[in-house]
């Protein structure tokens, strides 16, 4: 169902960009849009369906990003901790079981020998 209201919004996002985009420029300011649609209806009824058409456009496009939302909350609701209920009693501790023939103990390992320094080799050689 979320996948169906996606797509029917990103198509109602393309709509609405569209609609604006065909709207003629109040201010003028870069001079685009200054009469081209001249032949196709009469400046005033373009204007009036063309503001009704956004503001549809607008209406439908927020009504979906909506729905988008809430349903994807409820998807993935967190639940509430009264309809939780009384938490789970705390795990013991799990004691570890002592053997049940005592082991010998390893015997010690012996001290290693310290390796025998080696000797100190003049880096210069010697005159003869």
């Amino acid at each position: 169902m979320i996948l169906i209201l996606l797509v029917i919004h990103i198509m109602v996002a393309f709509a609405l960009i569209g609609v604006v985009l065909l709207q003629k420029s109040e201010g003028g300011a870069l001079g685009i849009g200054g009469g081209g649609m001249a032949g196709f209806m009469t400046g005033r009824s373009t204007a009036n369906l063309l503001t009704r058409a956004t503001a549809i456009l607008a209406a439908a496009f927020m009504t979906t990003s909506v729905l988008l939302v809430v349903m994807h909350n409820r998807v993935r609701s967190p639940a509430s901790i009264i309809d939780q209920g009384a938490p789970a009693a705390p795990a013991r501790p799990v004691v570890p079981r002592s053997p049940a023939t005592p082991s010998v103990p390893a015997p010690a390992p012996s001290p290693a020998k310290p390796a025998a320094p080696t000797p100190m080799m003049p880096k210069v050689p010697l005159a003869h």
